[in-house]
């Protein structure tokens, strides 16, 4: 059947669009262009028939022409590039985006609720990485994604810069004479403009991200707006009694000289401390305890393990589990120095050497089988009791010579190591600390801050305690003869994240948040957050259920200072709502630098400035994740367009003891509230192979080089930000993910085929006017059953995003764009946008199609490949008129596809015949590709196709398919073939002669035969179609019927080449 070709305008379908001129935004200017990539579209076989095609392309090539009707074939055209040349037409589109400041144009013209997401600070403290790249882009996807759903997304971008990464770059560009004479004012002012200019450093490679935010108006925490809003959350969790000053405990960072929080360490695998075993001689026991023990004085010993000997100065008592049973045991036959000291470089201490007495010592019952082995000795048990037996017992402390009480230790105290007993420095650890506030033990800690022994230490005075410290404490213990054993530890142990070097736990006057004043509450916040994914839900609660006070408090100079005075005499500190209001008042005219060039008379208020001279300003600074987890009252309880709390908070899984949990216990200290309503993680970026990216193994993959390319553009080609985008959406982000060079291969190509896809459906519209679109009702149905997979897949893509799982997203429009829609319906629709006559029905119904195709993969990819849809939009031959009447300029302008529940309610029937024709189809490739392989065809267009089915229904749905009303359904067009013959009964002599065949099975047809042979008639010198009625006219003897009909019916067209 030959479709008409006479028309009458039909009514558009789900397109808004009109002819009035349209002034477009210009980027640059090309030379018209009609070249469109064949090598994009279709399965690439060379069955396939590709005649008007080539024949365009060599005239467009200067070959010389046979035949007159080449003219008159409706060729691609497009100005839209093959070529992505995104590291030049990137930054053209962004250009275009800054100049018309379409991001606050869009948000300001949406007329929906305000999404916020709220933006994580990065620290300014040099060049951005893999992970910031993926971080930034993953949130960038979901603004842009509310934005076409037509949210007012308000973004605004921060930065974190204070603290001592920043303060010790600034210290290492100096020499030591400057170093030295260096005041805190200057070294703040130097610190400011260093976090300033990364700011700007960073921020340029996030814009080239293609991350759009308000660029204009970030939040810096340096910004004296921001510090005051940080001072005036201190000052509300301060007179609420969740502050507090207190000599315990804290990490220490020796390297850093200062305190550290939990989230500020790194534990990496590794670490070797010096362990040691050494005894505390008892001096006397209790009753009714000294009656049992006193047959074993003065012999008798408490057995200890520790990994830290340099904190036996501090020893203050040891502590036993009061539910563990306990022995005294007899050390028999020590074995000779050389033997132990063969096991893994353990060496034996003098309190195994003495022969001349049997010990006795006090371990873990469940512990003697261990300590044999490792001691070398024969441990014989004498008496076995409770570890409740022992509390008030007195020993002398083998260092100092002072009695130290034994006293009751908590659930800390296992046999999982060690001796069942615990060397207790509260001084120096958190479960000491604890136990000695319950005993009233004295809190020692002689070391200062760069970790060297104070003169409280006495004859250890001025030792680096992670050094010479460490073994002349073992030195001293084995001269007192109270070293048992020494061996090196493999265990993993706290490291400052900055330095890379190990901290220690020390006792020193600091500020605490006390989390337990409001641990429950933010629990019970916990449970009201929505956590993607969900077991993020579990770390986070374990972690906040678990933490200790919070030590808020540093001693570094650049930082937000903790606005509290102290008396002169008394030490007291002073800190009420009048003092926090007033340095919030100077801080948020004068920035905090305020705080150390002015007076203390001027930073009091005025009822205290009479009293200045009895105050004195302290010189701690806040923890920088105080800092950033004010960020919710900085930010969003400031900035118009934002709101508390936030939508969304998108950070690294590090940030649950980090961001989220620092935000979280300011806000709910203070509001009672979490300060987010969603919170997703995301892994680390590794290499291919898995691994950690590092310098020194040379794996590190930097994403401006990724965009940009690098020196060798053979090996580090410049892919443009879609590329690195498209990634980022490739990726199941809530676990570690993959990069490097041959993923970045593989985006490119994916990213180079949808282009290709895109540009065959601009090139096939370009005298396309929406005036022309076939209702949906007169559609052919294999265009219904094209717009019904369209708009499944975009329901099934808006779950993607929905759902946050692009990675699905990614892995439909691969599918869909690429494969799908390529190698079927557009491999099939060639012949009527080519040949099928430029005012056909058929050929305007397929543009129909592509448009709404076009259209909506356009809005699908936008949040993820903003660029490409851009560029697309940017050369649409055509008006797209929004749904507020105007002409869409950019992309962002449409909103999300709009719902057709028309085009899903296509026929289960219907639906499921053309499932089977593409199964179908597949089979008969295969068969076609068999009579090519043998020389029977070249093209498919030299076949004729038999079917034979084994179900009459089917027979009958095949058949009326042959005979269809359009040609655009009729099966020798879907197969790209001349001919299709659906025989009623297997003719057996036919069957016979036919040389090439084959069979499709499926429990809804049954068995279709499949057979080929060669078409009939002859070849159309037009389309390449053969038929029999080539021949039979006159004036033009060599086309067949369809195509004499178009040229009767359609005047020549102007040259149109291809390349």
């Amino acid at each position: 059947m030959r479709a008409s070709s006479s028309l009458v305008s039909p009514p558009r379908i789900g397109l808004h669009c009109r002819n009035a001129p349209l002034l477009r935004p210009v980027l640059f200017v090309r030379p018209f262009c009609t070249e469109i990539a064949e090598g994009c579209l279709g399965s690439g076989s060379k069955r396939r028939a590709r005649g008007p095609v080539m024949a365009g392309k060599k005239a467009s090539e200067g070959a010389k022409q046979e035949g007159k009707y080449k003219h008159t074939v409706d060729l691609p055209k497009t100005t839209f590039g093959l070529r992505a040349n995104a590291v030049v037409r990137e930054p053209e589109i962004q250009k275009l985006w800054e100049d018309h400041h379409v991001f606050k144009r869009v948000a300001d013209r949406n007329t929906g609720g305000s999404f916020v997401l709220h933006d994580g600070p990065p620290y300014a403290n040099g060049s951005l990485h893999m992970g910031h790249a993926l971080n930034k882009i993953l949130k960038d996807i979901i603004n842009r994604y509310k934005l076409l759903l037509n949210y007012k997304v308000s973004f605004v971008p921060g930065w974190d810069c204070h603290g001592l990464p920043i303060e010790l770059k600034v210290l290492q560009s100096m020499d030591e004479d400057t170093r030295r004479e260096l005041k805190p004012l200057k070294l703040r002012q130097k610190a400011a403009k260093f976090a300033k200019d990364t700011v700007n450093i960073q921020m340029k490679s996030f814009k080239r991200f293609g991350v759009w935010a308000d660029w204009d108006r970030p939040y810096l925490t340096l910004s004296p707006e921001y510090e005051a809003a940080q001072i005036e959350v201190f000052g509300q969790m301060a007179l609420r009694g969740y502050i507090y000053r207190g000599r315990k405990p804290v990490h220490w960072s020796p390297s850093s000289c200062t305190a550290l929080a939990e989230a500020e360490l790194e534990y990496p695998e590794g670490h070797i401390s010096r362990s040691i075993y050494a005894t505390f001689k008892i001096t006397s026991a209790p009753p009714p305890s000294c009656h049992m023990l006193e047959e074993f004085f003065p012999e008798l010993c408490l057995a200890i393990w520790t990994t830290t000997p340099w904190t036996i100065p501090a020893n203050a008592a040891v502590a036993v589990n009061a539910k563990l049973e306990y022995v005294v045991a007899e050390v028999h036959h020590a074995l000779e120095e050389a033997t132990i000291s063969e096991k893994k470089q353990t060496k034996a201490g003098r309190f195994l050497k003495i022969s001349e007495r049997k010990p006795f010592v006090i371990v873990a019952s469940e512990l003697v089988p261990m300590l044999e082995s490792k001691w070398g000795v024969k441990l014989v048990v004498k008496k076995a009791f409770l570890g409740s037996t022992l509390e008030n017992c007195r020993y002398v402390h083998p260092l100092n010579g002072k009695e130290c009480p034994v006293v009751l230790g908590g659930d800390y105290i296992t046999t999982e190591s060690g001796t069942g007993l615990v060397h207790t420095a509260p001084g120096h650890g958190q479960e000491d600390y604890i136990t000695g506030l319950k005993y009233g033990l004295p809190i020692v800690s002689p070391v200062d801050d760069e970790g060297r022994f104070t003169e409280e230490a006495g004859e250890f005075n001025g030792l680096e305690v992670l050094g010479a410290g460490n073994a002349a404490v073992v030195k001293c213990l084995d001269e007192q003869l109270s070293l048992v054993l020494e061996e090196p530890y493999k265990h993993k142990y706290p490291y400052d994240w900055r330095t890379k070097k190990p901290t220690i736990f020390r006792a020193t006057e600091q500020w605490f948040a006390s989390v337990d004043g409001f641990r429950q509450l933010a629990m019970d916040a916990i449970n009201k957050v929505t956590w993607i994914p969900a077991q993020a839900e579990n770390r986070i609660i374990a972690m906040t259920s678990s933490r200790s006070d919070w030590c808020i408090s540093r001693q570094r100079t650049w930082g937000v200072p903790i606005p509290v005075f102290y008396h002169v005499h008394s030490k007291e500190p002073l800190i009420s709502e009048e003092t926090i209001a007033h340095v919030k008042a100077v801080v948020s005219k004068k920035g905090s630098d305020a705080w150390w060039y002015m007076s203390t008379e001027e930073l009091l208020p005025h009822k205290y400035q009479n009293n200045a001279s009895e105050y004195y300003k302290g010189t701690d600074t806040m923890d920088v994740w105080f800092d950033s987890g004010s960020s919710w009252a900085a930010v969003l309880g400031k900035r118009d367009g934002l709101h508390f709390p936030a939508d969304l908070y998108l950070e690294g899984t590090d940030q649950h003891r980090g961001w989220f949990q620092s935000s979280l216990l300011t806000s709910i200290a203070t509001t009672g509230n979490a300060p987010y309503s969603c919170v997703i993680t995301h892994g680390f970026v590794l290499d291919e192979k898995g691994m950690k990216m590092s310098k020194s193994l040379g794996n590190v993959v930097d994403p401006d080089i990724v965009i940009n390319g690098g020196k060798n553009s053979k090996d580090q080609p410049g892919y443009g930000a879609d590329v690195l985008r498209l990634w980022v959406s490739s990726v199941d982000y809530t676990g570690d993910v993959l990069i490097g060079p041959q993923i970045l291969r593989q985006m490119s190509e994916t990213y180079r085929k949808l282009r290709g896809t895109l540009r065959f459906l601009l090139s096939n519209l370009h005298d396309w006017k929406t005036e022309n679109s076939v209702p949906y009702d007169d559609l052919p149905k294999i265009d219904k059953f094209a717009l019904y997979q369209l708009e499944n897949v975009v329901k099934t893509i808006q779950d993607g995003y929905e759902l946050y799982q692009f990675y699905k997203i990614y892995q439909i429009i691969q599918r869909f764009a690429i494969v799908d829609l390529s190698n079927f319906y557009l491999d099939v629709a060639k012949d009527r946008l080519y040949v099928g006559g430029s005012a056909s029905f058929t050929r305007r119904s397929c543009q129909t199609v592509l448009a709404a195709h076009l259209l909506s993969i356009v809005r699908l990819i936008a949040p993820i490949l903003p660029h490409l849809a851009e560029d697309v939009w940017q050369n649409l031959p055509f008006e797209y008129i929004t749904g507020d009447g105007s002409i869409g300029k950019f992309v962002f302008e449409l909103k999300w596809p709009v719902p057709n529940e028309s085009w899903l309610r296509m026929p289960a029937d219907d639906v499921d015949l053309w499932k089977t024709i593409l199964e179908l189809r597949s089979e008969v490739n295969k068969v076609l590709e068999n009579a090519r392989a043998g020389k029977l065809i070249g093209s498919s267009l030299e076949a004729k196709v038999y079917l034979h089915a084994s179900d009459g229904d089917v027979t009958c749905r095949l058949q009326e398919l042959c005979t269809a009303g359009n040609e655009a359904d009729a099966l020798h067009r879907i197969f790209i073939t001349s001919q299709v013959e659906v025989l009623n009964s297997p003719n057996t002599e036919l069957v016979t002669s036919v040389p090439y065949t084959g069979n499709y099975t499926d429990q809804r047809t049954g068995e279709i035969w499949i057979g080929v042979s060669q078409a009939d008639g002859l070849k159309c010198e037009r389309c390449w179609n053969y038929e029999p009625q080539v021949g039979s006219f006159a004036d033009h003897p060599t086309l067949c019927a369809r195509c004499y009909d178009v040229i009767n019916m359609q005047p020549l067209p102007a040259a149109a080449g291809i390349s």
